[in-house]
């Protein structure tokens, strides 16, 4: 497996404070594994816990949720787990086997992982299901949905000038 760790193209943390949602920067190294990655949200998680939004290469994304010591996955595409570290604690974190080449390329972990706030694990299936979305198009219509898409947006450099 090549370590792939250098291609984020961003890693972010959204959680409600206040009844408001906040975006912020996640960074290096606290985005290189889910431990890592929950661990560094539990320092900022609100009231509804928090999300971090990780996305690489324009290749795939993990989401994780954590609550309390729930800490909750999904990761977009399990066949990343061959070429990327992070896909692969994912892949570990879920008690899945390892992708093997020929697998296709489908998302493992929660679904529902957002049911909560609005973005059922249906909605989240049909958006996974479209292979013509990159990480970031997905990533910003979850945003939307959850009702930080602005924030989320300006972020990563989507907002349109």
């Amino acid at each position: 497996m090549s370590e792939h760790i250098g291609e984020v193209d961003y890693a972010l943390v959204a959680f409600l404070e206040d009844g408001a949602w906040q975006v912020q920067d996640i960074a290096s190294p606290a985005f290189n594994s889910v431990d890592t990655l929950s661990h560094a949200l539990r320092q900022v998680s609100g009231e509804a816990g928090a999300v971090g939004m990780v996305a690489v290469d324009e290749d795939f994304f993990v989401l994780v949720r954590v609550a309390g010591s729930t800490t909750r996955v999904l990761l977009s595409d399990v066949t990343a787990a061959v070429e990327w570290e992070l896909a692969q604690s994912a892949i570990d974190f879920l008690g899945l086997p390892p992708p093997e080449d020929d697998d296709e390329e489908v998302p493992a972990g929660d679904l529902d992982l957002l049911g909560d706030l609005g973005l059922h694990a249906i909605d989240m299936g049909a958006l996974l299901d479209d292979a013509d979305l990159y990480p970031d198009d997905v990533l910003s219509d979850i945003a939307r949905r959850l009702g930080f898409g602005d924030l989320f947006d300006d972020a990563v450099g989507l907002t349109s000038a």
